[in-house]
């Protein structure tokens, strides 16, 4: 379920899939592991400088780059994934 996006809705698409994936190769004990092979995933698909972070309990506070944000939850665990962006 998609909490926030200013994503494309393809790439919305995409991410969930990459998690979907992704937990199919690590426990959900494993968030570190989950986020890097998501960041990988996204470097790999839309050039670098994806961020990602997983887990059930977490705060955060960022600047992203427009068209690069969501933040989902997929079974037991929440994704955040976005662009970094510069502030000027």
């Amino acid at each position: 379920m998609v909490e926030g996006s200013d994503m494309p809705v393809k790439m919305q698409v995409q991410a969930m899939a990459f998690a979907s994936q992704t937990l199919d190769l690590f426990d959900v004990i494993y968030c570190k592991y989950i986020a890097g092979h998501i960041k990988n995933e996204f470097d790999e698909s839309y050039g670098s400088g994806w961020q990602c972070v997983v887990g059930s309990n977490f705060g955060c506070f960022f600047t992203h780059s427009k068209g690069t944000f969501i933040y989902f939850q997929w079974e037991t665990l929440k994704f955040l994934i976005f662009k970094g962006a510069s502030t000027p």
